[in-house]
Parts: structure tokens; sequence; C-alpha cells
């Protein structure tokens, strides 16, 4: 179990590190993407409970550190995000690409629109930013479609490497 926690957290750190690295080389065109519902992807669709909500606890506060928010606002809600995910998982199908992607757009949305009215909420000028806030939803959809399937294929061949796959379900 801890070899199973610690690898898929050292894949969340690099996917932390290029998500800001690809944010940095974005920030000159007034750009942001959020990648947040990947942090939480495959240890909600493939882990028992206890794992799965460590690691989207600790996805959110390595997001956590690195964003403008209150300390514990991502880990809070990937948190809740994955304990909504992880009692619809059986009805989903998991094992397929695409529907992995539907899946993680789909909780991509919530939590960026949940961020987005936490963040702006008290804006004077909240109206003007939801055009800016749209175009950077669209991009980081497109870029979830392109990165799903490489950082699932990262994540299950690091467990593989290291002996430590989950169990399949009974």
């Amino acid at each position: 179990m801890r070899r199973r926690v610690l690898v898929l957290f050292l894949s969340q750190v690099i996917l932390r590190v290029l998500v800001g690295q690809v944010n940095h080389s974005l920030a000159a065109w007034h750009m942001h993407v959020f990648l947040g519902a990947l942090f939480i992807l495959l240890p909600t669709l493939t882990l028992p409970f206890g794992e799965g909500l460590a690691l989207a606890l600790l996805g959110g506060l390595l997001n956590d550190a690195v964003a403008p928010v209150a300390f514990g606002t991502h880990a809070f809600l990937f948190g809740a995000v994955h304990v909504l995910l992880f009692r619809i998982r059986d009805r989903v199908p998991r094992d397929q690409t695409l529907g992995l992607i539907v899946i993680v757009l789909l909780a991509n949305l919530a939590l960026f629109l949940v961020f987005s009215f936490i963040e702006v909420a008290g804006l004077p000028v909240a109206g003007a930013l939801w055009p800016r806030l749209i175009l950077d939803l669209v991009w980081s959809q497109l870029l979830l479609v392109a990165a799903t399937p490489w950082f699932v294929a990262l994540q299950e061949r690091a467990l593989v490497l290291v002996r430590a796959q989950p169990r399949p379900a009974l």
C-alpha cells in the first residue's frame, strides 16, 4: 500500500511540475490551464477508498502549495470529488480510454467552476473576468483530452515497475 501511494504521489508531483511549466509559458498570453481532476482520476477509480482519498488530499495540498488560494481549498475540493466519483465508479466505464476522458472532463469542469465561483465571488469586477475564465476552461479541457491517456499510462506503468498494482475489485 505504501509503495502504491508513494508512486502515485510522485506521479502527481511530476504532473504538478509540468502543469506549472505550461502555465509559466502561457503567462505571457495571460492564460492558465487547470488539470485538477487529473490528479485524482486513477486513484479514485482503481484504489480502495482510503488510499484514493489520501492521494486526493495529498494532490490537493500539492496544488494548494503553489496556488494563490486559501490553503486547503484544493485538498477539500479534491477530497469531495474523490468521494463523489468513488460512489459512482462501478457505474462508469473506467477500463476504456474514452470513458476516462469523459470522467476527467466532467470532474475538471466541476472543479474549475467551483474554484472560479469561490475566487471571483468577492471581486468588484467579477463579470469582466468570466470571458477569460471560459477561455482558460476551454484550453484546460483540450489539454486534458491530450494529457489523460499519457498520464494514466505513466501512472499504470510506474505501478507495474514497482510491483504495486491495485488488486482487481471483486
